[in-house]
């Protein structure tokens, strides 16, 4: 594991935020880290990246205590904060030579490693112009290549596109998804509950500075409800029927029943109502997403 947290705790005066975190990250996985504002996220990111000590408890960072060993920590993570960490008066590319000069490339290799990162994220026609004249997403990716400078094992993203049009966040998600092929281990933290479905191999939920929820993305979902069929009827009337024939909940004219969610179970279930002469007028199949995986756990 190349995270590893026990008992973690942090309070901040009266207001705890962390109450005992117990947490494993296995190396070359992306985890997301999830919950309301105020579950203790970049608390929990602040604290493993060594800018946060906690108040009890152990987190350790590829087997290096994240206290007692921070400068090792250091060596193997990188960060990429809510807000873009640029110099605006600099242009992309001495943002990224003064990095990597920072972390003691020599000139060269500064300059060599600097250009295959604006190439990497499209950056090369804006990369002597000043970071002030870039855009939104042209800032996140910017920042996103300042974390990879010193091509980190461990990279930390804290809620990477907020605030990005669908467009661009889709661009990050693309860039993040070439790192988790090249074996970087993600741990995100997102509002955004789409981000997490499409990137994440596990998910976590933080509620009031706890663990409430922590598994894959649809085991998440089945805990909260399986696969159902939802059939709308003319008149309350077929809809009972149809209940007596396939079993389910019926609110007025609408009847919900249980599904595997295959193909096969669909056809049965039209083929019992139609022998019986009801005949749904719309039929659609729902699946729990994280939206309600998320309301359910940290509500």
């Amino acid at each position: 594991m190349i995270v590893e947290t026990t008992g973690l705790t942090k309070s901040y005066g009266t207001n705890t935020v962390l109450t005992g975190l117990d947490l494993e990250v296995a190396e070359g996985s992306v985890l997301a880290l999830l919950g309301p504002n105020g579950a203790g996220k970049t608390t929990t990111i602040r604290i493993l990246s060594t800018l946060t000590r906690p108040d009890g408890g152990t987190a350790r960072i590829a087997g290096f205590d994240v206290v007692r060993e921070a400068a090792k920590v250091r060596e193997v993570i990188s960060l990429t904060g809510q807000y873009a960490a640029v110099d605006e008066e600099q242009t992309g590319r001495e943002n990224l030579v003064m990095i990597a000069r920072l972390r003691r490339f020599s000139r060269s290799a500064a300059r060599s490693r600097s250009a295959d990162l604006l190439e990497r994220f499209d950056l090369v026609d804006a990369a002597d112009r000043r970071v002030r004249t870039y855009s939104g997403g042209m800032r996140r990716r910017l920042d996103l290549a300042m974390s990879l400078v010193a091509r980190p094992r461990l990279l930390f993203l804290d809620e990477p596109t907020t605030g990005l049009d669908p467009v661009s966040r889709t661009t990050m998600w693309d860039a993040i998804g070439e790192l988790v092929r090249e074996g970087v281990t993600i741990f995100l933290t997102t509002q955004y509950l789409e981000e997490a479905d499409r990137l994440a191999d596990r998910i976590v939920v933080l509620h009031r500075g706890g663990v409430v929820a922590d598994g894959t993305a649809d085991a998440l979902k089945n805990q909260v409800g399986g696969t159902r069929l939802d059939l709308d009827f003319g008149t309350a009337l077929d809809a009972g029927r149809a209940e007596v024939l396939v079993g389910g909940v019926r609110t007025g004219s609408r009847l919900s029943t249980p599904s595997d969610g295959s193909a096969a179970h669909l056809h049965r279930v039209l083929d019992d109502l139609r022998v019986a002469g009801v005949h749904p007028e719309r039929v659609s199949t729902h699946r729990p997403t994280l939206d309600d995986v998320f309301v359910a756990v940290a509500a």
